[in-house]
């Protein structure tokens, strides 16, 4: 039955069902009108506060610091989500993070080692090679797996607030337990081999470490805020990743660099040892790969010290970094 009406101007008297409309509910219903609308000209008229900052300024390093440290149980839980969606629903599980090194490693010892000959003048070259992917794998996960944290996140960020930094972050440590387990892998070579790496040379490990994960990181929060403004730099990673593989050795050998670049373009030889990731990956060639001791492909640089400065550079980095991030993250909800 439809609605009855009152004369023009007048307020309804009965409902959809016939029965008559009480004076109180209509009472009622204007005054919870007039309460709304009271609120939303309230709430409207209130300044707008920046929950990240300080007026127009970002939160401050330390502060930022502090804030991460305060929700480190929710990095853990972070870190622990990454490890579990990435396996989830497989049957293999985590032996998945051994499939691809190994099957890199297959593939550039057959078409690098044994097409090419590298098998024939590099000693053991498949501990050669994974001693360098081992490092290039970590890396790639870091820098992959940041660039897109933000968008796969988009759900959270949008409904709750938490530092930001902890997406990157997770990926970092999620990709640094990948690393312990491919380690399995180089102590089963060495157990074959039964040549163990020299114990005068470990200390690189965890230099070259030290700059791999801070170089990582300051790209990886940098890359996961531009990502979320331009999501064209997730395929622009993929290419500059294989290029930067490449200008790393891990599938050849540096002293080819230095005979076609040393003599002929300086420059060109200096700037290619310039690369954090050369330097991380001679660092671990030295330390991992017992047989390349006393051969011309022993890198016999100071790399300690080139792996002391890239520290200071690549937290000066990091520093930088997490500036650019946090001015960023303003408009993460708004951008996703």
């Amino acid at each position: 039955m439809a609605t009855e009406t009152a004369p023009s101007g007048g307020a309804p008297t009965a409902d959809v069902a016939g029965a008559p409309l009480r004076p109180d509910v209509l009472g009622g219903n204007r005054v919870l009108d007039e309460v709304r609308q009271q609120a939303a000209t309230a709430l409207a008229e209130l300044p707008m506060e920046r929950v990240n900052g300080d007026g127009d300024r970002p939160i401050t390093f330390r502060q930022s610091l502090a804030d991460i440290y305060a929700y480190r149980e929710l990095l853990g839980n972070l870190v622990r989500k990454e490890l579990k969606i990435k396996y989830k629903d497989s049957v293999l599980g985590f032996l998945w993070t051994l499939v691809r090194p190994l099957l890199q490693l297959l593939v550039y010892s057959v078409a690098i080692g044994y097409f090419l000959g590298s098998s024939r003048t590099i000693p053991q070259f498949g501990v050669y090679l994974f001693s360098g992917l081992l490092a290039w794998s970590l890396f790639t996960d870091i820098i992959g797996g940041c660039t897109g944290t933000m968008v796969s996140n988009a759900g959270l960020i949008k409904k709750v607030y938490f530092p930001r930094e902890l997406f990157p972050l997770s990926v970092v440590g999620a990709a640094f337990i990948n690393f312990l387990l491919q380690l399995i892998v180089l102590l089963g070579a060495y157990a074959v081999t039964m040549r163990f790496p020299h114990p005068g040379q470990l200390y690189l490990v965890p230099l070259a470490l030290v700059v791999l994960l801070l170089f990582a990181t300051a790209l990886g929060l940098v890359l996961s805020a531009a990502n979320v403004y331009l999501r064209d730099v997730q395929y622009l990673v993929e290419v500059g990743l294989l290029l930067w593989f490449w200008m790393t050795p891990i599938v050849y050998d540096w002293t080819k660099v230095k005979s076609n670049l040393a003599t002929q373009h300086p420059l060109l030889y200096d700037a290619y040892l310039a690369n954090p990731m050369a330097n991380v990956v001679l660092a671990f060639q030295r330390a991992l790969w017992p047989q390349g001791l006393g051969t011309p492909f022993y890198y016999g640089g100071n790399l300690a010290g080139r792996l002391g400065i890239l520290i200071v550079v690549s937290a000066a980095m990091v520093w930088i970094a997490q500036r650019i991030f946090a001015r960023a993250q303003g408009n993460f909800a708004q951008e996703l």
